[in-house]
């Protein structure tokens, strides 16, 4: 199994889900180790000298200014964990878990936060045995990190909160047994260094880029079997058009439409027709879908930086300089989460209209994609759900980052609200996983209209794979079902490239 050493490599988000899907194994190397321990060495330092340093001889945020004895160390880390744990709502996907869990190991690898290898090294023992923590979905505001979320992640370290082992909740306290682990006592600033950070903003933030990536593909194929259902023109696609605004995800869009639709027979047959031009929906893919990739390609970046950096407070950077500053405050992922949370909300919105446009009957379709109308209503319906949920991902992108409600009786009196972007986000993609789903289901029965004519070799690979799912239909049918399907090959696809 190949091996990524924390602390010492690049996280990609790439990596990240190889780790958290058991593809890759993530390791301490020896030298990353020992740094680890010069930090937890500097911190114990610190409190047997009674410096004053907030969060390991402080209480917390308002109560900065009031000191802990060298006796009570270990409570206040116990009291802080137990204290934060006051997330509500369902508990997020054990996935996403697991990448806040690969996401802290990163962070804490660095050896600037004073936790020590054990406690890592059981973090990584949950990893590697699939023994996530429950984590409720609501709580965090994003800034001093994701306190809530990741005191619940936390707490099994401490033999609280509940486990997912063998497929169900159970109590921490039972797994640890099974497997023969006692509860750990925390020492100084190890609860803080474990709750300080972005890593619920940050795994949600990678979750929703993975599936991006492969919607971004999957919007650009369903948009291009629309074009040939619909007989629109690949002219707008040209290199030469593209190359005079400079834009590398209009770019990429326009030369990926021109290779899906490279050898159809269809936009051969009517290139020497009357019409002038497409529908924006069709001729502005590349702008519209480009933009989306354009801010993709900048949250992918921010993402990036974040995975291999150090997000919590105080950071020790070594045993003269502790510093208390605002590493943990999610700013830069919520202001780009937001951005990408519209990105993503457009491409369901341009889907939509080409749905739309699908089912007008124009240049040789039936009206409303079937042939005996009035008795069927053919395929009018499925087009309210697209709009349905163009207008729900509509209200899904108030952008949380331009919120603040002060906290911690001022002292945090500006957070992110990061986590709710990020939320948010999450709740688009799986609209427009749907959405696409749709659009694929027109695309698929609008071309059959073309026969003989072919579209091209690479959407009939297309057909052919939605054509195991569902049917032509030539009367009305549950298509619920038919849209499920398509949805669940959209998701199962994920991985193996086909829409590339």
């Amino acid at each position: 199994m190949e091996t990524f050493f924390y602390g010492k490599e690049q996280l990609t988000i790439e990596k990240a889900i190889l780790i958290a899907n058991g593809t890759i194994k993530g390791v301490i190397a020896p030298e990353i180790a020992q740094k680890i321990k010069d930090s937890a060495d500097i911190v114990q330092q610190i409190v047997e000298r009674r410096q004053i340093v907030y969060g390991i001889n402080t209480g917390f945020g308002p109560l900065c200014d009031t000191l802990i004895s060298e006796t009570e160390v270990q409570q206040l880390q116990y009291n802080l964990l137990i204290s934060h744990a006051v997330g509500v709502g369902n508990p997020i996907e054990i996935t996403i878990a697991k990448l806040m869990l690969i996401c802290k190991v990163q962070a804490l690898a660095f050896g600037y936060s004073g936790v020590s290898l054990h406690i890592i090294d059981r973090i990584i023992w949950h990893i590697d045995h699939d023994v996530i923590p429950f984590v409720p979905e609501k709580g965090s505001v994003g800034a001093s990190g994701d306190l809530a979320p990741l005191a619940h992640l936390f707490l099994p370290l401490i033999g609280k909160g509940k486990l997912w082992f063998n497929n169900k909740w159970n109590k921490s306290t039972d797994v640890l047994k099974q497997f023969q682990l006692q509860p750990i006592n925390l020492q100084a600033k190890e609860g803080l260094g474990l709750i300080n950070g972005t890593q619920f903003i940050l795994a949600n933030a990678v979750w929703g880029m993975y599936k991006m990536q492969h919607l971004a593909n999957v919007a650009d194929v369903a948009g291009a079997l629309s074009l040939d259902a619909f007989m629109g023109s690949t002219a707008p696609f040209k290199t030469e058009l593209h190359n005079i605004r400079n834009y590398k995800g209009t770019q990429i869009v326009a030369s990926r439409l021109q290779k899906i639709l490279i050898d159809s027979q269809i936009v051969t047959a009517h290139q020497n027709c009357e019409r002038v031009q497409d529908p924006y929906s069709i001729r502005c893919m590349p702008q519209v879908h480009g933009a989306t990739r354009n801010a993709l390609m900048h949250l992918t970046e921010l993402i990036t930086i974040e995975l291999n950096s150090v997000t919590d407070n105080p950071v020790i950077l070594n045993e003269n300089e502790v510093i208390s500053g605002g590493n943990f405050h999610g700013q830069p992922l919520a202001m780009a989460i937001d951005y990408a949370t519209i990105a993503t909300a457009e491409l369901g919105n341009i889907s939509d209209r080409r749905c739309y446009l699908l089912l007008e009957g124009k240049y040789g379709l039936p009206k409303l994609l079937i042939q005996n109308t009035g008795i069927n209503s053919g395929f009018m319906i499925p087009q309210y759900t697209t709009a349905a949920l163009v207008t729900e991902n509509k209200t899904l992108c108030f952008p949380a980052s331009a919120d603040s409600i002060p906290t911690s009786l001022g002292q945090e009196d500006h957070v992110s609200m990061g986590s709710i972007s990020a939320r948010k986000w999450l709740k688009v993609i799986e609209n427009l996983e749907h959405i696409l789903a749709i659009e694929l289901l027109y695309g698929y029965q609008a071309i059959s209209f073309r026969a003989p004519l072919q579209t091209s070799s690479f959407l009939q690979k297309i057909i052919k794979l939605v054509a195991t799912k569902v049917r032509v239909a030539d009367k009305d049918n549950e298509f619920y079902y038919d849209i499920a399907a398509i949805h669940q090959l959209i998701t199962d696809t994920q991985n193996n490239y086909i829409f590339e």
